[in-house]
């Protein structure tokens, strides 16, 4: 059995990961890559690097397929496309880019560090609206605190 940090090793053995500064000068580059965010619609609607699709983890496969109802066009016929998946930490991100390679995307990459590493480079982030949102309302939202449930039991 592997954990999670155990699959994201793994992971990382596949794909390539950009830091933040390496994505701002790409999204500079004409074509951009296509920025894709895999976060859930909420998250997405409250901050993100504009101009990012959202397609959230949970639908990737089926968006990069043709023929499902929530096929995404620019995926499903973009394999040779370059691709750089953010999400907020970078974890999701690189699961969903080691699976988008074993899909047959020839160029992806993943957002080490995630958006909470974009807002940390002082890089622009948007809300729903377009709108400039500060960076440190960004770092508020992107680093909740864990609740007591979710750390691991101490033993007695």
């Amino acid at each position: 059995m592997k954990r999670y940090d155990e699959l994201l090793d793994d992971a990382r053995t596949r794909v390539r990961e950009l830091m933040p500064w390496d994505l701002r000068e790409r999204l500079q580059r004409s074509p951009a890559p296509l920025l894709l965010d895999v976060r859930e619609p909420a998250e997405f609607g409250r901050l993100r690097i504009a101009g990012a699709l959202n397609v959230p983890r949970g639908l990737l496969e089926q968006a990069c397929e043709w023929d499902h109802d929530v096929t995404e066009p620019v995926l499903a016929g973009g394999r040779d496309a370059e691709v750089v998946v953010v999400c907020r930490s970078g974890h999701r991100s690189l699961l969903a880019a080691d699976v988008m390679q074993a899909m047959g995307f020839v160029d992806v990459a993943s957002l080490r560090t995630g958006l909470r590493g974009w807002n940390d480079a002082e890089l622009p982030l948007v809300d729903g609206a377009g709108h400039a949102v500060d960076a440190d309302a960004a770092e508020a939202w992107l680093s909740p605190p864990l609740r007591p449930e979710q750390r691991r039991p101490r033993p007695r």
